[in-house]
Order: C-alpha cells, then structure tokens, then sequence
C-alpha cells in the first residue's frame, strides 16, 4: 500500500516557499459545507487543523462520507483537471484552519516554474494514488462483511 503523502512536506523548500507565497489563512467552523460536488473547482486546501469529510451524495437526502482529511491533508484537486469541478463534497467535521490557494495563481506560478508544476502534479498523483488505494480498501472491507453476513 503507498504511503500517505502531504503536499507542504512533499515539495522541496525552495518551491515550497514559492506555493506557500501566495497561501491565504482560511478557517471553516465546524459543519461547514466547503464545496459541493458539480461545483466550480478553482481552489485548493490544505488543512492545517481540524478534520475534514469527504462526501458523495446517494441520494437527495443521504450522503456518504468516503474519506476524511486532517493536518497536513491535500483537500481539492479537480482544479488541476478538466472540467474543473468538484467530483466530491466536502464539509468541516470540526473547526478547520487552512491554507487556501487559488487556481489560476498557483497555474501561473507552475508556468513559471516549470519544476514546480512537474513537483506539484507528481505529488498530487501520489496523493490520489494513496486515496484510490484506500478506497478500494474500504470497499473489499465492506464487500467481504456484507458476502459473509448474507451466507
């Protein structure tokens, strides 16, 4: 299984810096929605405190959470692919502090540093790569609980 991977410890210093120089300190009381799924992704976080829920919607009424997210944690990447929208939603399962960063300055950002850009997509790659693993997890967990309650 990978290994989790934070975003902040994951770059070099140097373009760390360069990322964290256009950082916003944001904070989202507890029970927060802070985006929905079908929403415009033009920003990204990472958490800096507090806990996160990753949400798919099941039905009009009832959500599923599919992930949770702490300190240190990559919260949105559907900017970085088309059609830039949030493929998730996300609530603040607690008081959330984070930094924010917009799209299109971190974009510009990476065309100017062309390092950057590769260092950023190669990391948020892991840090999918890890979630995916995860989930699949969870699904054989749930899958195998289910098969041997209904034998």
């Amino acid at each position: 299984m990978t290994k989790a991977i934070k975003l902040l410890t994951a770059l070099p210093p140097p373009q760390r810096e360069r990322l964290m120089s256009i950082a916003r300190e944001v904070s989202f009381p507890e029970d927060t929605r802070i985006f929905e799924a079908g929403g415009t992704a033009d920003r990204f976080w990472v958490v800096r405190s507090g806990a996160v829920s990753l949400d798919q919607r099941v039905t009009s009424l009832q959500r599923v959470t599919v992930a949770s997210l702490g300190a240190g944690d990559l919260l949105g990447w559907s900017w970085l692919f088309p059609p830039y929208q949030w493929d998730f939603g996300a609530e603040a399962f607690s008081p959330v502090r984070a930094y924010e960063f917009e799209a299109a300055a971190v974009l510009k950002l990476c065309e100017e540093d062309p390092q950057l850009g590769l260092s950023l997509v190669r990391i948020v790659a892991e840090i999918l790569a890890h979630r995916l693993e995860m989930t699949r997890g969870k699904l054989m967990e749930q899958y195998s609980t289910h098969r041997r309650g209904v034998l």
